[in-house]
Order: C-alpha cells, then sequence, then structure tokens
C-alpha cells in the first residue's frame, strides 16, 4: 500500500505498483561470467548482450540460450542463463568477472583500458536535430510500460540515427541491463554492429554506457541527462557522437580535444 504526502500531510492509502528486482546468473559455455540485480524478462537478451560487450564471444552466433532450470525459451521466472556457443579466443587478462549490482555493472573491472583496447573506431555519424531527437524519444516512451506502471524502471532503444525511428526498446532496474537487452536482441538477430543506427538512453550516459555502444558498434549515443566525463572521453576516443541533456527544446552536444 502507499500513501500520497501533500503540504497536509498523508492522504489516503492505495495499492501501488513496484518494480521487480532479481538476481541473474550469466554463465558462458557452463563457466559463470557474472551475477547482477535486474528486472526479469528478456534475460536471454540480458545475458547475450552483456557477453557480447565483455568480448566474451566470437564473431558466430549463440548456439543456445536457455535457463538452467528448464531449457525453456518462455519461461522467465527462473536466474540463471546459460549462452553457448560462439565464445571468444582466451584472452592474456581475465575479463572483470563477479556480482555486478544493478546501477554500476563495470565494478570490478581489471582496467578501462581492457574493456575498449580491443574495440575498433566506429564511423561518424551526424547529429540529429531535434526533431529526430523528438521522435526517438516519442517512439521509446510508448514502449515504456514498466516506468508507466511503476516510475522505476530505466529504458534503452535502438533507432535510425538519420530518421529517429525506433527499433527495439527494453526497459530494466538498471540502464546498462536495459543497453544489453537492446544489443542481445540485435545480436540475436544478427544485426551487429549497429551501423547507422543510435542509442538512447532514459537516464545519464555513464563510461560502461558509451563502452557498450561502442562495443555493439552504435556510432551515435543520446541521453535525456549529461553525461559523465568519463563518458566524454571515451566517445571521443570510439568516434561515438554523444548528444546529453536531450529535450524537446534543445539538447548539447560533447565533444573533446580530440574532434
Amino acid at each position: 500500500m502507499i500513501s500520497a504526502l501533500g503540504p497536509d500531510g498523508l492522504s489516503g492509502r492505495r495499492p501501488g505498483e513496484l518494480l521487480v528486482e532479481e538476481p541473474l546468473q550469466i554463465r558462458l559455455d557452463d563457466r559463470v561470467v557474472a551475477t547482477t540485480m535486474r528486472t526479469p524478462g528478456h534475460d536471454f537478451e540480458l545475458a547475450v548482450g552483456f557477453c557480447h560487450a565483455e568480448g566474451l564471444m566470437g564473431p558466430g552466433l549463440p548456439t543456445e540460450v536457455r535457463y538452467c532450470a528448464t531449457s525453456s525459451a518462455v519461461e522467465t521466472s527462473f536466474n540463471v542463463v546459460s549462452v553457448s556457443g560462439g565464445v571468444a579466443e582466451p584472452r592474456t587478462t581475465a575479463p572483470r568477472l563477479g556480482t555486478i549490482s544493478s546501477s554500476c555493472g563495470w565494478c570490478g573491472a581489471n582496467s578501462i583500458d581492457e574493456l575498449v583496447d580491443r574495440l575498433d573506431v566506429v564511423g561518424p555519424v551526424p547529429v540529429p536535430s531535434l526533431a529526430t531527437l523528438a521522435e526517438v524519444e516519442a517512439g521509446a516512451r510508448r514502449h515504456q510500460k514498466l516506468f508507466a506502471a511503476t516510475g522505476a524502471a530505466h529504458a534503452a532503444a535502438c533507432f535510425d540515427a538519420a530518421t529517429g525511428e525506433v527499433a527495439v526498446v527494453r526497459e530494466d532496474i538498471g540502464r546498462h541491463n536495459a543497453v544489453d537487452k537492446v544489443v542481445g536482441r540485435l545480436r540475436l538477430d544478427d544485426e551487429l554492429p549497429a551501423t547507422g543506427r543510435g542509442l538512447w538512453v532514459s537516464g545519464r550516459a555513464s563510461f560502461e554506457i558509451v563502452q557498450k555502444a561502442w562495443a555493439a558498434g552504435f556510432g551515435l549515443v543520446v541521453s535525456v541527462s549529461a553525461p559523465s566525463a568519463l563518458a566524454v572521453s571515451t566517445a571521443g576516443r570510439s568516434g561515438i557522437t554523444l548528444v546529453g541533456v536531450a529535450r524537446s527544446d534543445g539538447a548539447t552536444v560533447y565533444h573533446t580535444q580530440l574532434d
């Protein structure tokens, strides 16, 4: 039950919707690579997207993605997902393994350079118009059912950088999980790299968001809030066009000395 707090104090009690948060263990060829707190739903996409962003997968598509409990592709109540096939060549250094939270997926990284040195610079994408940004936000909002019900979910969307047409929208309690779900969907559909597409995120653009976009081949990242300094420098290093504080009446384009 929830109550409204106003100038006159508490008023009324009514049922309220709360966003679900549960752990998900991700395994790659039976090896545990991460445990993250997430909102259940599109778990296969989350697992594949995470493995892709971490450079744990090779160029081939996964041969199987399943829940360890039942091997069901429908059931979303289980908390262990196993990805098989498409494993990358062994690294000379260890990937960032361990437990990650719904708000900070890169904690425990051995080094930032390890995550991005393997990536090629992406092709430049022109700065979109305000009309295009408005189209993207409107398209994403139409699919944010969890946010509409709870006010607690972040979202990520893949869109055409030229037209603003939204192709994939995913929600989660964590911004990085929402991005992984989008990237995982594209990977499973064999649509990576995301050339000519942009990535929209409902919150701020952190280093992690830009790094995941870079790994997926996005040339444009748009965030509702402002980016971090490291996100800006990483965008400059990657060739990604970074737009923040995206509103209907304006936005901010971030540049670095590398531009």
